[in-house]
């Protein structure tokens, strides 16, 4: 058990290392290195698959839902700023559990999984500021989450979606 964890928390400090490495050079990017060879580049921003959804598997929606019904359970007490430390925390971890069984279990095409691990990324960084004492901080990484959930809906086809949708 020890050693899988340890295997996961290097997939995703690599992946969380890589998105945050793509995001400041995303105009940079576009002008170069399109060759579209056959070896995987990671995207520079999530897009759609010629004009459609990406696929999902079973895991992958098992898995988002659970981050989104996660969420969804504590925004009231975040929403009002009366979610706790523990709270915060208690959501990082339903997260990062949830996307430690994606990374274990979902089976997708490579161009697929490459966008997938973009928006995974958007997802492990507010699961991280939502692990900070310093509660704006946490509310933001929620945000983040959220945002996230509501691109996934745009870019991946799981029928019957909804985010987690809020107004203020």
């Amino acid at each position: 058990m020890f050693t899988q964890w340890k295997k996961i928390a290097a997939i995703l400090s690599a992946t969380a290392l890589l998105s945050a490495v793509a995001q400041p050079g995303l105009a940079e990017e576009h002008h170069h290195g399109h060759d579209h060879g056959h070896e995987m580049t990671a995207p520079a921003q999530l897009g759609l698959n010629n004009g459609q959804k990406w696929a999902t598997d079973d895991s992958l929606r098992q898995g988002m839902s659970r981050i989104r019904d996660a969420l969804a359970a504590d925004l009231p007490a975040i929403h009002s700023g009366k979610a706790t430390v523990k709270q915060y925390r208690g959501l990082a971890q339903k997260t990062n559990e949830q996307i430690s069984f994606m990374v274990n279990n979902c089976k997708l095409e490579p161009e697929t999984d490459a966008m997938l691990h973009l928006l995974l990324g958007e997802i492990m960084a507010g699961a991280e500021a939502m692990q900070k004492k310093n509660g704006n901080e946490a509310r933001k990484g929620a945000e983040k989450i959220s945002r996230a959930l509501e691109d996934y809906g745009v870019y991946f086809n799981h029928p019957d979606w909804h985010g987690v949708m809020h107004s203020h």
